[in-house]
């Protein structure tokens, strides 16, 4: 009887435990699933692909405060398009390179690693979405442990007023489940 008891609240410990996380990821995402460095200084700006073609124009915007003199666009199918983008924001096409075998977060951090080791890179921007970027951050940091990353995400969507209409909501429900995911998966903690 007294295991029972014991087995009971425990079970109700652990359903207030995640109605409470559950309440926080509803009403806290941006400051639970944003990662901002801030200005900083770095030898490259990595732009990842996805999102609604946002991240090239913020990559562009960085490039021209001199965030850094070069970015790598890492992503297929959407490699093209970023180049394409950042070309017409005034990047020019020699500060331009290309990863383009990638299809995952993994992938980028672990093709984009080999680009970053050949040339010797110390310090990069990442460029994402606000909701992806801390595991954007995180990933890129358990598999080049030897950069320091930095992340400036993309802020288009960022009100709440659009995360309806532009779809940001299924966005960032597929994100609280793919953080745990890649801890389990590949060891990449959140935190």
């Amino acid at each position: 009887m007294r295991v029972k008891k014991m087995f009971v609240k425990v079970m109700l410990g652990l359903f207030l435990l995640a109605l409470l996380l559950a309440a926080a990821a509803y009403c806290l995402p941006q400051d639970i699933l944003a990662v901002d460095s801030g200005p900083v200084k770095a030898d490259v700006i990595i732009v990842l692909g996805g999102g609604s073609h946002e991240r090239p124009l913020r990559a562009a915007e960085l490039f021209k405060d001199q965030a850094a003199p070069r970015i790598i666009i890492t992503g297929a199918g959407d490699d093209q398009i970023n180049r394409q983008l950042l070309l017409k924001a005034g990047v020019p096409a020699t500060a331009i390179q290309i990863e383009e075998k990638s299809q995952t977060t993994r992938e980028n951090a672990e093709f984009t690693r080999r680009l970053l080791q050949q040339d010797k890179v110390r310090r990069a921007i990442l460029v994402t979405s606000w909701y992806h970027s801390r595991r954007a951050l995180r990933t890129f940091e358990h598999f080049a442990p030897d950069v320091t990353f930095y992340s400036r995400p993309s802020y288009f969507a960022f009100d709440r007023d659009d995360w309806k209409r532009l779809g940001i909501y299924k966005r960032m429900r597929l994100e609280y489940l793919k953080l745990p995911g890649y801890w389990i998966r590949y060891g990449v903690c959140p935190f």
